[in-house]
């Protein structure tokens, strides 16, 4: 009974990752609270997510990785990019993939993807090139990479953690980087002289004026308010105007001055210029105001050039990462013209250019956010952990004089866990006491810098893995998988799982990919009397190995819209990327390790 009872709270787990009706990190805590409700797990077990060794070790990463973005330290490393990038795509991608793969080894692909995701389009930018034709391989080199070392991500540390849980012992910090190597040098290969006639040139105007880029011409102009007007004398807030029109107002020009927000207070006077932003259906009703005149097209209608903003102000794209905090939520409901004192033009989720009734878009992990205001507001994005600028990227809020540090530190905690001095999960804490007290991060930056959905997500999908073990339903499915693939040769078993774990983790997590696969796949390798690692080994990098959609991989998303991809474009690139890794990478794991 219990069986059916475990099996039935998977089942329904992957009907709400699939469905993703909710986040999956919510998803995960609900499937926590259930098992302890149904008392599959105690509530010691249920709990014990948040206290296992592989949660905290992620915890103690995402901390590492700010401090080494927060000091500027990958920045230095991107001149090396920009320097030998050559103008052949081929050589831009292996140059590429040869400075970020072995960065997304020691730091958060996620946070190795915003660092070089606005210096990768400021080049294309520069050069003419369509980002779509670096962007995908950007992500996939990250996730490449990430498969040198356990620390790569968060899936390598959960699965060392469950194969401690399971009674055998963790990973050591380099125990698979010779298969990493391989794979990834491999993968790149493929990215460099393969992939390039099948990656888009969709954005092939890069150096277009940003508005241009988003269609909204049309979209802004120039309001007068004349002397008569009955809106002198009144605040734009008391006056309505903003709401009666459907319109946002992003700067104020009077006599040549020009007020940017907040201005919903500013008195209106004759005379005053606005510049909106609104439907063009919504600024023809302006023309029927009595008061109210728009300009013909000066500066915006035509699109010639950027728009002539004062010094202060700016344009900026910004790209919403998982740990933004608006994330879920609409621009009204987060008051974010207040919150931020900037305006957004429009937003850009995936294919799609959102420029109508912003303020009732929910937004989402991935989308992109045209942003005008004064220069010193979208400075304060920049600093904030949950958006990348990619438009604009002053290095001057980098901690540069501590890059060297935060450099020296990470390579201390990488050696600590390599000569196996201190298990990994010590010396990462070491690390991130060192740089705060390095000033490497400051406090009020550390509980930012966490990936909380991940934390909880982690969190709540353990007690699961607990409780499939607790219950016999992983033996059960175990021995259903040794009776119908029981002839299969080593090998075979070894692809199977590895295009299982691959198709899955395109429509799940990849770290829930792990909690409910690999337990399976070491009880099948025990029954059968193989090597439990190497089938532990191969679902790991299947899991990772998510090449096929924007949404099977969190890198895949960040770069979706930026490159202005479609759905098809990664089945396009990603396909053969996941069939060559199917090939290659059982074969490795069994030379290396033997079955």
């Amino acid at each position: 009974m219990t069986i059916i009872m475990t099996l039935g709270v998977v089942l329904l787990a992957l009907i709400c990752f699939v469905g993703e009706w909710f986040p999956a990190d919510i998803t995960a805590i609900a499937v926590m609270v259930i098992l302890m409700t149904l008392g599959l797990v105690t509530p010691e077990e249920g709990i014990s997510g948040f206290s296992n060794s592989a949660t905290i070790t992620v915890l103690a990463m995402f901390i590492l990785s700010a401090g080494i973005a927060r000091t500027g330290a990958v920045q230095v490393v991107s001149n090396w990019f920009i320097t030998w990038g050559g103008k052949r795509p081929s050589r831009q991608i292996l140059v590429m993939g040869a400075i970020v793969g072995p960065i997304s080894g020691f730091i958060n692909n996620t946070a190795v993807v915003a660092v070089f995701l606005p210096i990768v389009e400021d080049w294309c930018r520069k050069q003419g090139i369509s980002p779509s034709k670096l962007l995908m391989p950007l992500s996939y080199v990250t996730v490449l990479g990430g498969m040198l070392t356990v620390i790569g991500t968060s899936t390598n540390v959960l699965a060392s953690g469950l194969s401690e849980q399971l009674g055998y012992q963790a990973f050591g910090l380099f125990e698979f980087t010779a298969v990493g190597l391989i794979t990834g040098s491999v993968g790149l290969l493929y990215l460099a002289f393969i992939a390039p006639r099948w990656l888009p040139n969709r954005q092939a105007l890069a150096t277009d004026p940003v508005l241009q880029r988003y269609g909204l011409n049309g979209y802004i102009s120039e309001i007068v308010i004349s002397p008569g007007s009955t809106l002198v004398g009144q605040s734009l807030r008391s006056s309505q105007l903003q709401r009666q029109f459907d319109m946002d107002v992003m700067e104020l020009i009077r006599n040549g001055e020009h007020f940017s927000q907040p201005i919903a207070d500013k008195v209106l006077q004759a005379g005053d210029v606005l510049l909106v932003r609104g439907r063009p259906d919504c600024l023809l009703r302006i023309k029927e105001a009595q008061g109210i005149e728009i300009l013909p097209e000066v500066q915006f209608g035509q699109l010639d050039a950027e728009p002539a903003l004062t010094a202060s102000e700016g344009i900026a794209e910004v790209l919403i990462l998982p740990n933004a905090e608006i994330v879920g939520s609409t621009l009204k409901e987060t008051r974010f013209r207040q919150r931020y004192n900037a305006t957004v033009l429009a937003i850009q989720q995936g294919q799609a250019v959102r420029r109508d009734r912003l303020g009732q878009v929910p937004i989402q992990f991935g989308d992109v956010l045209l942003v005008q205001g004064p220069k010193q507001s979208l400075l304060g994005l920049q600093t904030s952990p949950g958006w990348v600028l990619i438009e604009q990227k002053e290095v001057g809020t980098f901690r540069r004089e501590k890059a060297g540090i935060a450099i020296a530190i990470l390579i201390g905690v990488v050696v600590l866990a390599a000569l196996e001095w201190v298990p990994i999960l010590v010396s990462a804490w070491i690390g991130v006491v060192l740089m705060l007290l390095t000033s490497c991060l400051r406090p009020g930056e550390l509980y930012q810098a966490v990936r909380w959905d991940i934390i909880f997500l982690l969190a709540g999908l353990i007690p699961l893995g607990i409780a499939m073990e607790k219950s016999g339903a992983t033996q059960w499915l175990a021995d259903a998988m040794v009776a119908l693939g029981g002839q299969w040769s080593g090998y075979g078993l070894l692809t199977l799982f590895f295009v299982i774990t691959s198709l899955v983790t395109e429509i799940l997590s990849n770290n829930a990919c792990v909690v409910l696969l690999l337990p399976i796949a070491a009880k099948v390798a025990e029954t059968l009397s193989l090597n439990p690692y190497a089938f532990m080994f191969t679902v790991m990098f299947a899991a990772s190995n998510s090449f096929m959609t924007p949404i099977g991989y969190q890198t895949n998303t960040m770069v979706y819209g930026p490159g202005g991809y479609r759905f098809t474009d990664f089945l396009w690139v990603g396909t053969p990327m996941n069939l060559l890794m199917a090939l290659i990478t059982p074969p490795l794991i069994m030379a290396f390790y033997g079955l």
